[in-house]
């Protein structure tokens, strides 16, 4: 009777927040060999703030000890990678990687998320549904976008419900703005002025000369 080999499945790759390349992982672990007992040491990466509409970022190496329970503690590798708590959600699914553009050190985070810069408004408007939208632009949206020089204004309102807004300065050309003014501009305008049930973006994104994000 012939043998049966039998065959046992590779196990699925935990799902982790952060992956890390195997280009920065070799990184990281030469700067790591340098340190004081670095195998008692550990990457932290954590969410610091927001800078312009991407998150701002904190890695350093520290005691495996110093990981609270509300950590998340995992291995890339060799690599023993703390990730706060607070810091779990705006990581999902991003990646630490090498610089792309050729000769550019450091490590840059890639990041599918973004922050809502327009979170937790202090809003009071009035006026017809066109004024209410200045204000909210001029008071709110506007000083959040002028953290990368950019600025957003309204176009026209049409038929009292589709409100047409374009995007300038830092926003115009930039890949990033899009994705701001969907997930962050339409959803304020929406919020606070709900007669508007639809925002449409009329910036040429192909025009802009000097973004901050490419």
């Amino acid at each position: 009777m012939e043998d049966t080999a039998t065959q046992t499945a590779e196990p699925e790759a935990k799902a982790v927040p952060l992956r890390i390349t195997a280009e920065a992982l070799s990184q990281v672990m030469s700067i790591l060999a340098a340190e004081d007992e670095p195998e008692s040491l550990g990457l932290r990466v954590a969410v610091v703030g927001i800078q312009g509409v991407e998150y701002a970022y904190d890695l350093s190496f520290e005691d495996h000890s110093s990981a609270t329970d509300d950590d998340l503690v995992y291995n890339q590798g060799d690599l023993v990678v703390m990730i706060p708590n607070d810091s779990v959600d705006s990581l999902w699914g991003a990646t630490l990687d090498l610089p792309s553009a050729a000769g550019q050190g450091g490590l840059v985070i890639r990041n599918p998320n973004r922050p809502d810069p327009l979170a937790n408004l202090d809003v009071e408007l009035s006026g017809t549904i066109e004024e209410r939208i200045e204000q909210l632009l001029t008071q709110q949206i506007n000083p959040a976008l002028a953290s990368h020089g950019g600025f957003a204004t309204l176009v026209e309102v049409i038929d009292d419900h589709k409100a047409v807004v374009s995007m300038g300065g830092g926003c115009q050309g930039c890949a990033v703005s899009a994705i701001t003014l969907r997930e962050g501009i339409e959803k304020a305008i929406k919020e606070y002025v709900p007669e508007i049930t639809e925002v449409v973006d009329s910036t040429d994104h192909a025009a802009g000369e000097n973004p901050f994000y490419q």
